[in-house]
């Protein structure tokens, strides 16, 4: 397990984990998304597959990418925009935010053609949701422009929870009460719908995704997978995701389960045991 100092503050891992996924990189890319130097996407912040048709979808520092019959990136519509919180909520429905490439913050932005198109709901030039969720009926996100745990059911009118510094939460599938946030101290634990968190318990995790009750999966700041089946009462380590550093986590069920480290975007239908490489991911060598 990765266990980092209890006296680092949460900005540290926030800083270790998304510098990473945000700094710069020298490959150029072509109009469709793909690096003219044949590496692929890089500084992901998203994954998710569409229940519709089982489409990996990938949102990225430059917008969201699907692989396409190749196994390539294709870029999804025509934003090159940075989507940072992104989730998936029903066939071709998306939730997401992040920075247009102008500046500023999306707050909550949704696509309801599978990412083509994106029409703004609210916050915009606000708020940048870093984690978003999507659970009975409700948008639970992360505002990181403002350290705030907020919940919105028409996407428009929020609710203001908690206010600390995470890097990502989840929802129980079970108990709308029960949220869960990363911070670096461990797994901050809250069971009134985010207004409250416990203090954080090790071990440090710096992605979650809650698939099934028995389903809780964390992974480390190395790329270690973790699985609770008591609601991150206990944690056991199942796996190690290839490639170091993870940017992002998607549990689609309790044994499907999406990662995106810093050599690419993983998937394992088995519950860990095994990975197969989705597709390629450009390492930009910040760590």
């Amino acid at each position: 397990m990765n266990k980092r100092p209890a006296a680092v503050p949460a900005t540290a891992l926030t800083l270790t984990l998304t510098l990473a996924a945000c700094s710069g990189s020298g490959d150029s890319e072509d109009s469709t998304g793909k690096s003219t130097t044949g590496m692929t996407v890089s500084h992901i912040h998203g994954l998710g597959l569409d229940p519709a048709d089982q489409r990996l979808y990938v949102a990225t520092h430059e917008g969201v990418y699907t692989p396409d019959v190749n196994g390539e990136p294709e870029l999804v519509g025509d934003s090159k925009d940075d989507f940072m919180g992104f989730t998936v909520a029903g066939a071709k429905t998306f939730y997401a935010s992040g920075h247009p490439i102008a500046g500023g913050n999306k707050g909550l932005i949704k696509s309801d053609d599978a990412g083509k198109t994106w029409k703004s709901l609210s916050l915009s030039g606000e708020s940048d949701f870093h984690a978003l969720e999507f659970a009975h009926g409700m948008v639970h996100g992360y505002d990181s422009t403002n350290g705030l745990v907020r919940t919105t059911k028409d996407g428009v009118s929020w609710k203001d929870g908690a206010r600390l510094e995470a890097l990502d939460i989840a929802v129980s599938p079970q108990d709308p009460g029960l949220v869960l946030a990363t911070t670096a101290d461990g797994v901050a634990r809250s069971a009134d719908g985010g207004k409250t968190f416990t203090k954080g318990e090790k071990p440090v995790m710096a992605f979650l995704s809650w698939a099934a009750k028995d389903a809780l999966y964390g992974i480390d700041a190395s790329g270690g997978v973790h699985r609770s089946s008591d609601g991150g009462g206990t944690w056991k380590k199942v796996a190690t995701v290839p490639g170091g550093q993870p940017q992002a986590l998607t549990a689609v069920d309790a044994e499907h389960i999406l990662a995106a480290t810093q050599t690419g975007v993983y998937e394992s239908k088995d519950g860990g045991k095994t990975f197969t490489k989705r597709l390629a991911v450009e390492s930009n060598g910040a760590h």
